[in-house]
């Protein structure tokens, strides 16, 4: 099958990640995934939530917005009321970047990602957790080199991306057009060793098959080991 934008069923979109792309944020990385732009950024604070206050951990934690140019209708700001959508997101964001994370390793400091999506295409939730990485790592480098950690609290990389049933077909990595008609989706989170984070699946239109189900995530396991191959070179792991 030729998808609508030339792709193959398996292909990805062309990925770029920009490091550093913040000047005040300790850590930050542009990712553009198709037409899909995504803003990620990593900052320290001193102290921890009121629940881990007393113990030896620190704390991470993560929001995501879209700004109100990022769709073709203007999307109103959050400050008044906050969207479930985006809350969600956050939390998911939060807890992905977390299982791959020792929070003593960072005792007694927060570190706040944010995840600001200025264009949307699709996939803006995968992208946000593989741009986040990224910020996260350069947060990470940048406080062991001013002495306030010792060592990295990051056990591993983590990636994501998301797949789809539209009409007959099983795709990886849906654009907007795709992801709106789609009759089932699913999203994988991974990490670098090939561990599975998070996987949302959910029968939009119908119920997915377990074979349709082994299918998708099969196409994330192939799609992340190459995202995963993106974030290695930028950060210069590769």
């Amino acid at each position: 099958m030729i998808r609508a934008d030339g792709r193959r069923q398996k292909e990805l979109r062309e990925i770029r990640i920009t490091k550093s792309f913040m000047k005040n944020a300790h850590g930050s990385a542009l990712i553009e995934w198709g037409n899909t732009r995504v803003l990620c950024t990593a900052m320290v604070t001193a102290g921890v939530p009121p629940f881990l206050e007393g113990t030896d951990k620190g704390w991470l934690t993560a929001e995501y917005a879209m700004l109100p140019a990022s769709t073709p209708q203007r999307k109103p700001r959050e400050t008044k009321r906050p969207d479930g959508r985006s809350t969600e997101i956050g939390r998911l964001v939060g807890r992905s970047l977390r299982s791959v994370f020792d929070l003593k390793a960072i005792g007694g400091y927060t570190i706040n990602i944010d995840c600001d999506v200025i264009d949307s295409d699709g996939g803006t939730r995968t992208a946000g957790i593989t741009g986040a990485y990224v910020a996260l790592e350069l947060c990470i480098r940048k406080m062991m080199k001013e002495g306030l950690i010792q060592r990295s609290p990051l056990t591993d990389g983590v990636a994501a991306v998301s797949c789809g049933i539209v009409g007959d077909d099983l795709l990886c990595d849906l654009c907007y057009s795709e992801d709106s008609a789609a009759d089932a989706d699913m999203n994988v989170v991974m990490s670098h060793g090939g561990g599975i984070i998070e996987v949302q699946c959910t029968g939009e239109k119908r119920p997915v098959t377990r074979r349709e189900f082994d299918t998708l995530l099969e196409y994330a396991v192939e799609a992340v080991q190459t995202i995963a191959k993106i974030q290695q070179r930028e950060l210069g792991q590769a």
